[in-house]
């Protein structure tokens, strides 16, 4: 048989394959802690289950519109401006099967060969992939310049030319932890005015999972920029609800229609019953996420004073997200050699940088929401093989 060629350039996320490993090595009897995948060890909300299982049995078991049930994009709309003071219209939000849609249709409606799409390298690997995909040219900008692995618009801004039709942002950052403040993206959204053509993807949902007492500045609150302005959120970080597939994109009115039949040739709808509690998982109690964040934060000290121990090894302080990203370097080794040896060797897996693009060979990625007994007994097992 003969594939499109497209096909082949589609990537894919080097956490499946080595989830994929740890399984086989566990059911071979040895002991690994997994701190490879991107999502925490806490339960979804009680009040969204229940809402999920009250939506099936009172019959909510069919199609749905697809851009998703209003009660749930009003849900959002209120949530948004709840948080932010920022006024969307329902008719701007679309209920997606997860994040990833909104990535792939956003990238699908501006990639193409001939046309630039900017990026952030370490990324999230989808962003690339998808780039690749349409046959657009990607462009990264290096996330590693700064320590703290914050954003440098001055650099971003450098990138773009009359090629360019999009630019991904992604604050907090997958998967440095990296959190870039107001001030740098208020410098980024006024040089961003010089590029009225420009289309922005920003990618924020790590939104609610920043540390010590700050704040997204999300582009929510920049209203200049919603007439090309795509930001991608939803449920899987905030509330523990990875499984359940629910993400929400807010989208320029212009495109709309465009997402809208995007949505009818892929997944006709959302899942219906996933729907009802994902409206309650927003207007409901936020004990859950406060206390996820207060265990967060504990874990989050504990695996980074940890690591600075470790001979050769450095880290920064995560800023948002649940991943410390330490540079290893002075182990002697580089970035997957050291995932390599720890799990062959010391039984702990975690995700090489090379995983998430070309500028971070001597970094790796540890996802810290898991117990404090699995990050110290990791910590440990590593120090031993170094």
């Amino acid at each position: 048989m003969k594939i499109a060629k497209a096909v082949n350039r589609l990537g894919t996320e080097a956490v499946y394959n080595i989830f994929a490993k740890t399984k086989q090595l566990a059911k071979e009897g040895k002991p690994i802690i997994d701190l490879s995948l991107g999502q925490s060890d806490f339960k979804s909300p009680k009040h969204a289950v229940d809402a999920a299982i009250k939506a099936l049995k009172d019959g909510h078991h069919g199609y749905t519109l697809p851009n998703g049930i209003i009660e749930c994009r009003e849900a959002v709309s209120r949530k948004i401006k709840n948080l932010y003071r920022a006024t969307i219209d329902p008719e701007r939000i679309v209920i997606m099967p997860g994040g990833k849609p909104t990535m792939h249709y956003a990238i699908s409606f501006f990639g193409e060969a001939g046309a630039e799409i900017i990026y952030p390298d370490p990324g999230f690997p989808i962003y690339e992939s998808m780039i690749n995909f349409t046959g657009a040219k990607a462009i990264p900008y290096n996330m590693t310049d700064n320590k703290d692995f914050s954003m440098n618009p001055d650099k971003i801004l450098s990138l773009i030319n009359e090629k360019t039709r999009l630019l991904i942002l992604n604050n907090p950052h997958n998967p440095t932890g990296g959190f870039t403040e107001k001030n740098v993206i208020d410098i980024l959204a006024k040089g961003l005015k010089n590029f009225p053509n420009l289309v922005i993807l920003s990618d924020e949902v790590y939104d609610r999972l920043i540390f010590d007492k700050k704040e997204i500045p999300t582009l929510l609150n920049y209203p200049d920029l919603y007439e090309r302005l795509i930001v991608l959120n939803g449920w899987s970080k905030t509330y523990a609800m990875t499984g359940w597939r629910l993400g929400w994109g807010v989208w320029p009115e212009k495109l709309i229609e465009h997402v809208f039949k995007f949505c009818v040739n892929s997944h006709s709808c959302v899942n219906t019953p996933a729907q009802y509690g994902a409206i309650a998982a927003l207007e409901g109690p936020e004990d859950h996420l406060n206390n996820m964040m207060n265990e967060f934060n504990k874990r989050r000290k504990l695996i980074v004073e940890g690591l600075r121990s470790l001979k050769g090894v450095e880290c920064s302080m995560p800023g948002g997200s649940f991943f410390a990203f330490p540079n290893v370097k002075k182990t002697g080794m580089d970035g997957e050699e050291f995932t390599k040896a720890c799990l062959e060797k010391a039984g702990v897996a975690m995700i090489p940088g090379t995983a998430f693009g070309k500028f971070a060979t001597d970094n790796v990625r540890f996802n810290f929401a898991t117990s404090t007994e699995n990050i110290s007994k990791a910590i440990e097992k590593i120090d031993k093989i170094l």
